[in-house]
């Protein structure tokens, strides 16, 4: 399931140096971290609208917004998506009551 994701980053990952006119993900990313930061707070906004209205068919078009947006947001920060896997499989087995405990008393 993961390969879509992987598919998708390599992709982003190589409009980085597109020009921003020919490329939404170079526009984006040439108008900097906060405006990506943005767009990704209001996918988010939207994604949960659509969750609490239970309209699943407009949830899914959100929720791929949002993810797209996330990533393009990793690419600027130079995480890749294996950098996030590696954090979930280290949380793997430990209660997320137990996770969030440890976040807090670092």
């Amino acid at each position: 399931m993961t390969h879509i994701l992987d598919e998708l980053f390599e992709i982003i990952e190589s409009r980085k140096n597109a020009a921003a006119e020919d490329s939404y993900v170079a526009s984006l990313l040439k108008k900097g971290t906060p405006k990506i930061a943005q767009k990704v707070s209001e996918e988010s906004v939207e994604a949960i609208i659509e969750a609490v209205q239970h309209n699943q068919e407009a949830f899914k078009q959100e929720s791929a917004d949002l993810l797209f947006h996330l990533m393009v947001l990793w690419a600027d920060q130079g995480i890749t998506p294996q950098d996030v896997f590696k954090v979930l499989e280290g949380r793997m087995g430990t209660s997320g009551h137990e996770e969030k405990r440890r976040r807090t008393e670092r």
